[in-house]
């Protein structure tokens, strides 16, 4: 039987993996920690695939030249490569989106294609993510089951800035549903929450709702460090 490693840091992917790994064929293995994402530790499970939803690290082309290295990425590539899909598609008024499923090159995101899944872009960051894994997970078993040989990314390729926190700051001047979208789009756990600055004062949102024309959310306030 093959061994598979799973190594993501999210935890809506950590409880997908516990609640749909057996349903998968093969050895499983999670890497949580990107400390064990090395070398020596990946030889000795000699995996037959590496797939990784939602790592924030840069694998080493040590792994990546001697293993088969998947990862997910939540555009329609080669369009959005980069950085903060989500925040970046909401930003651009994005309603849906696609999920693909590419094989891990040195340059980011620009590997070749084993599958693509709709995915819409409803609800808070977090809702999204958890269907995002959702579907990650449906493609991992595809993926195992079919065994696909990846396809070459055709098209023109644009890209994305990764945002940084202070762009969590709501900007003045903008709609109701601008701003909606500004709190949605950070709304999940290990995120910069989005932002007002009121005198030394920090106010962020989430949990944000449009009802009657009016934008009902929970707020944290606190003092900003000296």
């Amino acid at each position: 039987m093959n061994n598979y490693i799973l190594a993501t840091i999210k935890p809506w992917n950590i409880k997908m993996y516990h609640e749909k790994i057996k349903k998968i064929p093969g050895n499983w293995f999670l890497i949580e920690n990107p400390e064990l994402l090395n070398i020596d530790y990946i030889k000795k499970i000699n995996p037959k695939l590496i797939f990784f939803p939602h790592w924030s690290w840069k694998v080493s082309e040590e792994i990546i030249n001697n293993f088969e290295c998947i990862c997910f990425h939540m555009t329609d590539l080669p369009y959005g490569k980069g950085g903060s899909p989500l925040q970046n598609l909401i930003v651009r008024s994005h309603k849906e989106t696609v999920v693909s499923a590419l094989k891990m090159e040195s340059e980011y995101d620009s590997g070749p294609i084993y599958f693509k899944e709709k995915l819409k872009l409803e609800g808070s960051a977090h809702q999204i993510f958890k269907k995002f894994s959702i579907i990650t997970f449906k493609l991992i078993k595809k993926i195992v089951d079919k065994k696909p040989i990846p396809i070459k990314q055709y098209g023109v390729s644009t890209f994305f800035n990764r945002r940084k926190k202070e762009e969590s700051l709501i900007p003045s001047n903008t709609s109701l549903e601008q701003i909606y979208d500004h709190i949605r789009m950070l709304d999940a756990p290990t995120y910069p929450k989005a932002f007002i600055r009121w005198g030394s004062k920090v106010i962020e949102f989430e949990n944000a709702e449009i009802i009657d024309n009016k934008i009902n959310a929970k707020v944290c306030i606190y003092e900003t460090k000296k």
